[in-house]
């Protein structure tokens, strides 16, 4: 639309081009670009200052002068005023321009200072030629109108009517020229009036249509032209709209947001051009010709300290913020804005202006404070003070005053000083925790490349958590150090804010870090004290520092969370200790249904399942002691509790094979001994055909190989010489060697375990700091664990030997012990074979069995060998017969057969053992019951039996079985008599008990 200016338009905010992003408070003037903008301004000002010295008048002008001026230079006023400071300069703390030649005039006169007027026009970058024109218009209109005051001219239309095509280059420069006044006038008339306008209003639409008619050409302005004439009309009507119904003023220029635009393109013009963070030393007379322009464009004395604030937080950032005097003078001004808001009755025009100014700065101030340790660094904190105060500044005016409506908040001064004091605490907390957040994101981020992992778990190396924890304790040192001297002005306890928020923030990777640990290893652990060491230091810092906090610091300090690191230690021991015990149970459960007792090598004879559980036992305690915590009475304790579980369980399960019973012949019914049995006298037949190696396999002889098949197969093993222990019964040697090996690895793991405890109950200093006032500790008892593992284990192995000798002996021995011995006769069936057999399955069990576990074996099978003896003399069957004169032939094989364990093995078994077990057995007491005369034995049974019963009387009863063979026991007296073969033995038992005679 229109022709096109050179310069870019205003759609986009004024401070867009600055350095640093800078949010623009006073909205936008479409179709206006900046120069536009700024060749009106000074068009305002030429025309408000018509009158003054330099502008076409005769009046002085007036100017505040400073304390102090006279003669002399430096400084340079550049108003002819040599030596001048600046009163407002002076106020706002601004430095004086550098030494150097003050502004002058160009041409001929160029020796001269400039005028103010000049100076404006520099400043603006208001060409000659456009100055010229403009002074030539006024000129005009000044005689034809004398003593018109500014605010009732229309200056745009003004000059439209003064102003020809022909003081102008060409056409296309008048044409751009009268658009823009066309565009001026439409902006404050049309689209930013000072009363709102109905878009239907006859006047508008007339403007319209007549700028809409010189888009491609100008209006004629002539004095006769209809046109001009509309315009004219259209434009006095919309401009006589008065607020308060008096039409003393037109209002073209004073509708927000173009009389911003305005002034503070004037207000700019007091920076120096060739520095532009220096402001002219001219500055108070420049505003007080800028005061003129108040009536035109609205201005109050309240919205220039609105707007004199603005323009030097503008400079101070378009600058990049390298003159701090610029912030200060910022500072100093907004005093003076804090007091205006106070005031009541203030305008809703001045209040939009107020609120948005500020607003721009405040977040233009906290963007930086809430991320202050990446914006400030070391040696920068004076700018930080600063820009905390520019922002606690902004804040303060807009929640005690700005946001109240219809006035400022009536309170007391102390109900103001309180509400201000939290204000900035609350503010200045929020950046606090603000920044160091974003500080922790970046030390992890720059550490360990994860983007976003304060939001997105990923997975933590210890060492990456190891080297964040020493950069968080460096950043909370740094806090205190750098940037809490000046948070403390306002804070009463920034450091422990600070440190309370880096607690929370390395939770959060704490809590990641915890849920993605497998196990208590080493590395974990040491990532975990040094999280419980920077806790301590954090929460010392936050103590410290929230001393004098009303509450003593309480409030913040119930802020941090603990970490807790020493239950998420124990936490992950037990969950991992569970999960080993879990595994242990499997490894039980699974040899429940699959071990066959094999031994696992023959350098290692115990089962697999046995070396399994001791391994992952064994382990588990191997990998607790590398844990370098103090690891707690109780976890042990949980540790081996559960393995001692495991331990019985497996016991138990080794132990669950039978019991002896099963092996140990029943006991045949007692029988007297009858001397014309047919059994005898086929065995008085038989036995000299076998020992004579005759074959008996005749028709007449099916009845003595059948009786005799055992017998004979034990004639032939005896010729053999090679063991009969069965595949079973070394199994049960495996389960013995494997109970050997728990006993033996579970006393390793319990001196293990009680050294540990030791070690973490009292730890010893080491042998490089052993002094003569620091001893090496006296060696301190060991405690014992596995109890009743132990128990269990020790119950199973004197079972499992037991059992593995009464099979040994009675099943597969039988055929050379029980069922040999002595059969038929003493003499032809001595214990020569049973003995030769006996050695050959010691030394298959010696060569099976481990060292540890040969002694208990070996005295079970002795006690096992006893007990089968004495069951051949006591219950032998009706093969067995005994005289009196066998007694010594027993007797010999006895001692022959205690003398195999005496030489067994390398002192395994000690003499005094061996009789010792021979004497538990009362073997050698039932031999001496052999030896007496019968009617000796029937006198002493018949004693024993009615002292036994306590009946007295003829008739004796009969004693009961109880196993328990002894001299003294009337049962092993009866089974002596049984098994004698005479006359007085025969009569006695069919007399008494009338016993049925063998067969």
């Amino acid at each position: 639309m229109g022709p096109r200016p050179s310069s870019s338009s205003l759609a986009d905010d004024p401070a867009a081009d600055a350095p640093e992003l800078l949010q623009w408070p006073f909205g936008k003037l479409d179709g206006l670009d900046r120069d536009e903008l700024r060749e009106m301004a000074y068009e305002v000002f030429f025309t408000s200052c018509r009158s003054a010295p330099g502008f076409g008048g005769r009046s002085p002008l007036s100017y505040i002068a400073a304390e102090g001026e006279g003669g002399g230079g430096g400084g340079g006023g550049g108003l002819g005023f040599p030596g001048v400071t600046s009163r407002v300069k002076r106020v706002l703390g601004l430095r004086r321009r550098k030494a150097g030649p003050p502004l002058m005039r160009a041409g001929k006169l160029k020796h001269r200072p400039m005028t103010p007027a000049e100076i404006m026009r520099h400043q603006m970058g208001v060409t000659e030629v456009s100055d010229s024109r403009l002074r030539k218009t006024l000129m005009r209109a000044i005689v034809t109108q004398m003593g018109r005051r500014a605010e009732t001219i229309i200056l745009p239309l003004e000059l439209l009517f003064q102003l020809k095509p022909s003081e102008f280059a060409d056409l296309r420069e008048y044409h751009l020229w009268q658009w823009r006044q066309l565009k001026i006038l439409e902006a404050g008339l049309i689209l930013h009036p000072l009363l709102p306008l109905d878009r239907l209003e006859a006047a508008a639409l007339c403007f319209r249509e007549i700028m809409k008619s010189s888009e491609l050409k100008p209006i004629d302005t002539s004095k006769n032209s209809v046109t001009m004439h509309t315009l004219c009309n259209c434009v006095i009507a919309l401009a006589w709209r008065n607020p308060n119904g008096s039409p003393q003023v037109f209002h073209w220029a004073d509708g927000f947001p173009l009389n911003m635009y305005l002034y503070l393109s004037l207000l700019h013009a007091i920076f120096d051009l060739r520095d532009e963070t220096v402001v002219l030393d001219e500055v108070d007379n420049l505003l007080e010709l800028m005061k003129r322009t108040w009536t035109t464009l609205g201005i109050n004395k309240m919205i220039h300290n609105v707007c004199f604030s603005w323009i030097f937080f503008e400079q101070y950032v378009v600058t990049e913020q390298v003159e701090p005097d610029l912030i200060c003078a910022t500072l100093t001004m907004l005093f003076e804005v804090g007091s205006d808001a106070k005031k009541a009755g203030r305008e809703s025009g001045y209040v939009r202006v107020l609120s948005a100014a500020l607003a721009s700065m405040q977040a233009w101030a906290e963007k930086k404070l809430l991320d202050y340790h990446g914006v400030f660094q070391k040696g920068t904190t004076g700018m930080m003070e600063n820009v905390l105060s520019l922002a606690l500044s902004t804040a303060k005016i807009l929640g005690e005053y700005v946001s109240t409506s219809g006035g400022a908040a009536v309170l007391s001064e102390h109900d103001h000083g309180t509400l201000s004091n939290s204000l900035s605490r609350n503010h200045v907390d929020q950046y606090i925790r603000s920044s160091i957040r974003n500080a922790f994101s970046k030390i992890y981020e720059n550490g360990s490349m994860h983007a976003d992992s304060m939001i997105l778990e990923v997975d933590f190396h210890p060492s990456e958590i190891l080297c964040l924890a020493k950069k968080t304790e460096d950043l909370a040192i740094a806090e205190k150090e750098i940037y809490s001297s000046i948070l403390k002005k306002w804070h009463p306890a920034p450091t422990a804010v600070a440190v309370v928020t880096l607690h929370k923030c390395f939770s959060v990777m704490l809590k990641q870090y915890s849920a993605k640990i497998s196990g208590p290893t080493t590395e974990s652990v040491c990532v975990l004290q040094a999280v419980g060491k920077l806790e301590k230091v954090l929460v010392q810092m936050a103590v410290e520092d929230s001393v004098d906090c009303e509450d003593g610091g309480k409030g913040i300090i119930k802020e941090m969370i603990p970490y807790d690191v020493e239950s998420i230690i124990l936490n992950l021991i037990k969950s991992w200790m569970n999960e080993r015990l879990r595994i242990g149970r499997v490894c039980v459960d699974r040899a429940k249904e699959t071990e066959n007792w094999d031994p696992k090598s023959k350098t290692k004879p115990y089962a697999r399942s046995a070396v399994n559980l001791m391994k992952l036992a064994t382990v588990t305690v191997d990998e607790l002691f590398q844990i370098q915590m103090e690891v707690r009475e109780e976890l042990v304790q949980d540790l081996t509790v559960g393995i001692d579980s495991l331990i019985r369980d497996y016991a138990s399960f080794v132990e669950s094979c039978g019991t002896k019973q099963r092996y140990i012949p029943t006991l045949p019914p007692l029988t007297r001994c009858n001397l014309d049995s047919k059994l005898l006298q086929i065995w008085k037949k038989a036995a000299p055909l076998c020992q004579a190696g005759i074959d008996i396999t005749g028709e007449g002889a099916r009845k003595p190989k059948v009786i005799f098949r055992r017998f004979i197969k034990a004639k032939e093993e005896t010729h053999r010489s090679r063991p009969c222990t069965s595949r079973g019964t070394q199994r049960l040697y495996v389960r013995l060697n494997t109970l050997h090996y728990l006993l033996a690895l579970l006393h390793s793991i319990d001196k293990s375990l009680s050294f540990f405890s030791r070690t973490n109950s009292s730890p010893s200093p080491s042998p490089g700091h052993l002094s003569p006032y620091n001893p090496a500790p006296r060696r301190p008892v060991v405690q014992t664990h596995f109890n009743q593992g132990r128990t269990a284990l020790q119950a199973a192995t004197l079972r499992i030997a037991e059992l593995g000798a009464y099979r040994l002996i009675f099943l597969d021995s039988a055929h050379t012990f029980y069922d040999y011995l002595y059969v038929g006769t003493v003499s032809t069936a001595r214990i020569g074979p049973t003995l030769c057999t006996l050695k050959q399955n010691l030394t298959l069990l010696l060569r099976v069995l481990t060292d540890r576990a040969q002694p208990l074996a070996v005295c079970e099978v002795m006690k096992a060998s006893f007990e089968a003896f004495l069951m051949v003399l006591l219950a032998g069957g009706s093969l067995r017969a005994f005289a009196r004169g066998d007694h010594a032939a027993v007797a010999e094989d006895f001692a022959s057969l205690k003398q195999v364990f005496c030489s067994c093995g390398e002192g395994l078994v000690t003499e005094e053992v061996v009789e010792s077990g021979a004497a538990t057995a009362a073997v050698e007491g039932v031999v001496g019951l052999m030896a007496m005369p019968t009617e000796k034995l029937v006198e002493d049974f018949t004693v024993m039996a009615c002292e036994a019963s306590g009946i007295g009387g003829r008739k004796i009863p009969m004693p009961p079985t109880t196993g328990r063979w002894s001299p003294a026991d009337p049962n092993t007296v009866l089974r002596v008599l049984c098994h004698r073969d005479d006359e007085v033995a025969n009569r006695f038992l069919k007399k008494t008990y009338e016993l049925p005679k063998r067969r």
